[in-house]
C-alpha cells in the first residue's frame, strides 16, 4: 500500500494519506517510532500493528486529559474511556498511568474526605456512600474518616443553628422534624441529629402560633363551640408542630 502524502495536524498527530483513498491519523510518536516520513509504502500488517498501538496512544491521552481537569479514580477512568475503548484497552491504559503514578488510591480519599469534610455540608452517611460509588470500599473510607470523628458534632450544630435562624415558618415540633429529615438527607446519623437537638434551645415563635391560633379560631368557631372548640383547636395546632403547654397558654390567654 502507497503512501502519497502525509499532512502536520495539531494535537501532536499527522494525516498520512493511502492510495486506497484511506486517510489515517496518526500520533507523531508512532510516525517517530516506525520512520513513517521515510516510507513510500506500507504493508497491511505494520499497518494494522500501528492503529492499534495508536487506539492506545489515543486512549492514554484522553485519560491523562480527564485526570489534569481533577483527581480521579481508576472506576472513573474506566467508565469514562469505556465510551470509547475496548477492555483491553483499558485496562492497559490504568496500568500505564497507574504506573506512572498518575493513580494514586489512597491520596484521592484522603483528599475527597479533607475536601468534603472542609468545603461542604456533607455527613458522613453520604461522604461514604460517594466513595464507595467511587471504587472504594466501606472499610476504606472508614479508615479515613476516623480522622474527623471530633468534628461531626460542631458540624451539626452550626448546621442545625442555621436551620433554626432561617426557618420562621415552622412550630417547635415541625421544625425538629425538619431538621432531622434534613441532616439525614445531607448524609448524617439521625440519632447524632437527635442528641444535638436535645442540647439546643429550640426558640418558641410565639407570634407563629398566635397567628395561626387567630386563623383556625376563625375557621373552627363557626361549626364548634366550648369545649369542642378547645379540642380542635389543639388537634390543629398539633398538627402544626407547636408545644402541647404552649397551646394551652394561648387558649387559656384568649378564653379570659
Amino acid at each position: 500500500m502507497k503512501i502519497l502524502k502525509y499532512k502536520k495536524l495539531k494535537d501532536n498527530k499527522y494525516s498520512i494519506y493511502l492510495d486506497d483513498d484511506t486517510i489515517l491519523k496518526i500520533y507523531d510518536d508512532l510516525i517517530v517510532k516506525y520512520n513513517l516520513l521515510c516510507k513510500k509504502d506500507i504493508d497491511l500488517n505494520e499497518l494494522e500493528k500501528i492503529n492499534n498501538e495508536n487506539d492506545s496512544l489515543a486512549a492514554y491521552y484522553k485519560a491523562l486529559k480527564y485526570i489534569t481537569i481533577k483527581m480521579r479514580t481508576e472506576k472513573e477512568i474506566k467508565k469514562y474511556l469505556s465510551k470509547d475503548y475496548d477492555s483491553k484497552t483499558i485496562n492497559d491504559t490504568v496500568l500505564k498511568i497507574k504506573n506512572e503514578g498518575y493513580i494514586n488510591k489512597e491520596l484521592y480519599l484522603n483528599c475527597y474526605i479533607e475536601d468534603k469534610v472542609n468545603l461542604s455540608n456533607l455527613g458522613p452517611q453520604r461522604i461514604i456512600k460517594d466513595l464507595v460509588g467511587l471504587g472504594y470500599t466501606e472499610d476504606e473510607v472508614l479508615a479515613s474518616l476516623s480522622n474527623y470523628d471530633d468534628i461531626w458534632d460542631d458540624k451539626l450544630v452550626k448546621l442545625i443553628e442555621k436551620k433554626i435562624k432561617s426557618n420562621h415558618g415552622y412550630g417547635e415540633n415541625k421544625l425538629k422534624e425538619k431538621i432531622i429529615y434534613d441532616m439525614v438527607n445531607l448524609g448524617y446519623y439521625r440519632k447524632d441529629v437527635e442528641e444535638v437537638l436535645e442540647k439546643i434551645e429550640m426558640p418558641t415563635n410565639y407570634y407563629l402560633l398566635e397567628k395561626e391560633y387567630k386563623k383556625f379560631y376563625l375557621k373552627l368557631s363557626k361549626k364548634y363551640s366550648d369545649e369542642m372548640l378547645e379540642y380542635q383547636l389543639r388537634n390543629k395546632l398539633i398538627y402544626k408542630g407547636f408545644k402541647i403547654d404552649d397551646i394551652n397558654n394561648i387558649i387559656e390567654k384568649n378564653r379570659s
